[in-house]
């Protein structure tokens, strides 16, 4: 991913945290705020409570795919940070995409299918 379309700066994240809205399932948490960028912006966290370095950096690139495959239909203008939970070591990536759009669709991310 691009430099400019990623959440990198700690401010960045306690933005998003504190003023941001909040959809929640059991693999993974959703914050979303709307930007003045014009296009979305993504941050994604992996805690070491996961497990090792090559199962965070697992969570972590599916994350970034479904992120991306689900590009198209999200409204622009947001920045997005995915948290994983634990669940999210195990999940299988259907389970975590399912869940991804779960979350865009309860925080109003997603364009009207009409």
């Amino acid at each position: 991913m691009k430099r400019q379309t990623t959440l990198k700066e700690n401010y960045e994240f306690r933005r998003v945290y504190n003023k941001g809205k909040t959809g929640v399932s059991p693999f993974l948490v959703v914050y979303a705020r709307p930007n003045r960028a014009g296009r979305n912006r993504l941050g994604v966290t992996v805690s070491t409570k996961l497990g090792k370095a090559v199962v965070r950096n697992r969570v972590r690139r599916r994350l970034r795919e479904i992120y991306r495959l689900s590009q198209p239909q999200m409204k622009q203008g947001f920045d997005v940070v995915l948290v994983a939970r634990t669940r999210a070591a195990n999940a299988a990536y259907r389970e975590l995409s399912r869940a991804f759009r779960r979350c865009c669709a309860e925080l109003e991310l997603l364009e009207d299918a009409t």
